[in-house]
């Protein structure tokens, strides 16, 4: 299993190692939340076993109180509440008078169950210690995006506002569907002792896995079929941030990174993680039952560049596209699928204004699920109260805290206004504000070291999501 011990950070799971607030101290302070001399932080317990983690800024509070959701824990690995996604933002935050809470979830996985009722008794909690903000605003990276959408969805009433970042929001079945047809692809097409739902032996699927990846990857005929499977959930071909982005002649260093992406990043889902979904869900959440593979291709952002390897290769396409077609099927577990969809899709209807943030080149979460969410949003007639930004750089969750913090000012701008200013919400005006806060803020961390890097706010409209599902529809 490649790369997990940094999987975290990759998810945007473990804030980096960046200089965050210098004071706290345990335990509320005596009057309230905001009143004390130093950063207050307060942890807990709830009833359900999940800690969480609330703090106060030194001296006066603003009254509003920023909710985050966490991603993706690795089932049985460390799971501490977090309350931000980086300490450097949190820095900002706080010193800008904004309280801080969040949960750790009472278990790891696909944890959106324990997920929404453990950050509404945050909230809870918060307003027994102190009192009831007068606006709370919900925001989160990946797991902790599709969160933070069902958190507004199911307790509307809770939330002023919400932040989505790096989000899941096309929904969970949506999500899983998608992960099916890329690991069926590789199933039919390069690895058919590979398990893709029903998996007995997770660790060792995902060993066989990546083996018959790497393997793949030493010949033109493997690169190839590994890109078709890339593309039916339309993996970027650019990997690592800070990097230039290839160009779009540049099949092969694309294919190479969407390698990188499988092997260090997506396969652990696919291939090892979905048996703690199925697990929960008593059974496979996922089908592919009435897909053509011929209609999935023609919808991919990769397409040009699949075709352009299997002609160096020397394939037909058209064959292993039949060969996916005319392959034995999967069937959901009906009972696993309303699970999932409890777990959670979307029916589009906003009672707030949210703002989502995501990376152009982002392989795990790719940026369609962007427009999988505007699309059931516009449908339920709420898309005035969405805006969406969009940064220009390879990564999940890959934002520096000047690009976080500009994504909180558009929005509490926002809810002050009560009208979306659509000129701030340009590239260029959001790169201005970013690169106004200085080069505190304007920082990555790439490995253990901190680079300057500027605000990368660009104009992007991303393709179609390849597998939508949302609550419109029957199951």
């Amino acid at each position: 299993m490649l790369v997990l011990a940094a999987l975290g950070l990759v998810l945007g799971l473990a804030a980096p190692a960046l200089a965050g607030p210098s004071q706290s101290q345990s335990g509320p302070s005596s009057g309230g939340c905001g009143s004390s001399g130093s950063v207050t932080t307060v942890n807990g317990t709830l009833a359900d076993g999940a800690t969480y983690e609330i703090q106060c800024p030194a001296g006066a509070w603003n009254g509003t109180l920023f909710l985050y959701s966490h991603g993706y824990v690795t089932p049985g690995a460390a799971n501490p509440a977090q309350d931000a996604g980086d300490p450097v933002t949190a820095s900002w935050m706080l010193g800008h008078g904004y309280a801080l809470a969040g949960s750790s979830y009472a278990s790891t996985g696909w944890a959106i169950q324990q997920a929404l009722p453990d950050q509404v008794s945050t909230i809870g909690v918060f307003d027994k210690t102190y009192r009831t903000p007068s606006r709370t605003i919900a925001w989160g990276h990946s797991l902790g995006g599709i969160i933070t959408a069902g958190l507004i969805q199911q307790y509307p009433g809770l939330f002023s506002g919400a932040l989505p970042m790096c989000g899941v929001l096309s929904g969970g079945v949506a999500t899983w569907n998608t992960a099916l047809d890329s690991a069926f692809g590789f199933q039919q097409l390069i690895d058919p002792s590979v398990q893709v739902v029903n998996i007995t032996n997770p660790a060792a699927n995902l060993t066989g896995a990546e083996t018959a990846a790497a393997a793949a990857q030493q010949t033109p005929q493997g690169r190839a079929r590994l890109a078709l499977a890339a593309a039916l959930d339309d993996t970027p071909g650019w990997f690592t941030p800070l990097s230039a982005e290839p160009a779009a002649s540049d099949v092969t260093a694309q294919e190479a990174n969407q390698y990188e992406w499988d092997s260090q990043i997506d396969f652990p889902f696919v291939f090892d993680f979905r048996a703690e979904l199925e697990a929960r869900a008593g059974g496979n959440p996922s089908w592919n039952t009435g897909v053509n593979y011929f209609a999935q291709f023609s919808k991919s952002a990769d397409r040009s560049e699949v075709a352009a390897l299997y002609k160096a290769a020397g394939l037909n396409l058209s064959a292993d596209l039949s060969k996916l077609n005319s392959a034995a099927r999967i069937s959901a577990n009906p009972a696993s699928v309303k699970y999932l969809a409890q777990n959670i899709s979307f029916d589009g209807k906003l009672s707030m204004p949210v703002l989502t943030m995501h990376t152009t080149g982002d392989g795990l979460v790719v940026p369609e699920n962007e427009q999988a969410y505007r699309q059931v949003v516009d449908r339920a007639g709420d898309g005035a109260k969405l805006a969406q930004i969009f940064v220009h750089r390879a990564g999940h969750c890959a934002f520096t805290p000047a690009e976080t913090i500009t994504a909180v000012q558009t929005l509490i701008n926002r809810l002050d206004s009560r009208h979306w200013d659509y000129a701030a919400l340009s590239p260029g005006q959001l790169n201005s504000e970013a690169a106004r806060l200085g080069a505190t803020y304007n920082i990555y961390e790439s490995g253990s070291t901190v680079v300057p890097t500027g605000p990368e706010f660009t104009r992007y409209q991303p393709p179609v999501y390849p597998r939508p599902f949302d609550l419109s529809l029957r199951w």
